[in-house]
């Protein structure tokens, strides 16, 4: 009866409502803003916070809505048609210089001369931790990004290329794999697309004191792909003192993880 009154009077006004409801899943205590986050869903309010949690709770993940839709809970006016209008437009670009038959190697090549030659995309190394850098829409807006979204973009336009290509994320690093040829090969986005083989992967892991392991080297699943991205974001939030879109974050990894704990024990 109650939550059937609290949801009544939230509807007489959602302006208010929805604003009251935001307030308080940004706050400190993380069950009442779990609690609110429900509401919000539950109302339809349009939130774009909500509708992240809807769609870490859906279980559907695909790369390149799942970043879109992460752009929205920070820019919620961003024209995602327009953003993918960008994406195939570069594609295209690509595919006029693929001659057939080239190999994946050669083709990635022709991919990195369109990114970071023609359209000028680049790590952010001076500004490593602005939180602009993990977020798509502002990857391409700036043609500046970490290694986790320079990824995510170059593995977009590849799709559109036909080009078959996985994220795979090292710690503390990430880089774009190909696994198509008999033996795999690694792109680092942030690094202009350089090329690295297995053994080069290793000697980066090893320069940083990590054993490194043949799991290192496996493509990471879309769901690990966008937890590590809020994780990312919750972690530059914190350091740029925004302690409230840190914990928002914090809290989509945690519903990351717990929406594949329930699965998993299903």
């Amino acid at each position: 009866m109650v939550r059937t009154a609290l949801l009544e009077k939230l509807r007489q006004d959602e302006a208010a409502g929805g604003a009251f409801l935001r307030s308080i899943s940004e706050g400190d205590n993380r069950v009442l803003a779990e609690h609110a986050a429900r509401y919000l869903r539950e109302l339809k309010l349009a939130d774009p916070r909500a509708e992240f949690f809807d769609f870490i709770q859906s279980l559907n993940y695909e790369l390149e809505t799942g970043s879109l839709l992460l752009c929205r809970v920070i820019y919620p006016d961003i024209d995602i048609g327009k953003h993918c209008g960008f994406l195939d437009e570069v594609a295209a670009r690509v595919r006029e210089i693929l001659l057939p038959p080239m190999s994946a190697r050669e083709q990635c090549r022709a991919l990195n001369r369109v990114l970071f030659h023609e359209y000028g995309f680049r790590g952010n190394a001076e500004a490593y931790s602005d939180p602009r850098n993990s977020f798509l829409s502002e990857v391409i807006r700036r043609k500046r990004g970490i290694p986790l979204t320079l990824s995510v973009l170059y593995i977009l336009v590849a799709q559109r290329c036909r080009l078959n290509l996985e994220p795979v994320g090292l710690p503390g690093h990430f880089l774009v794999g190909c696994f198509t040829d008999a033996t795999p090969f690694f792109i680092d986005p942030f690094s202009g697309g350089t090329f690295r083989s297995p053994e080069e992967v290793f000697a980066i892991l090893r320069r940083r004191k990590i054993p490194p392991k043949l799991t290192h080297l496996a493509p990471m699943p879309v769901r690990e792909v966008l937890c590590r991205n809020c994780r990312n974001l919750a972690n530059q939030y914190q350091e740029a003192e925004q302690p409230n879109l840190s914990r928002l974050f914090a809290r989509f990894v945690d519903e990351f993880e717990a929406t594949y704990r329930r699965h998993a024990e299903s």
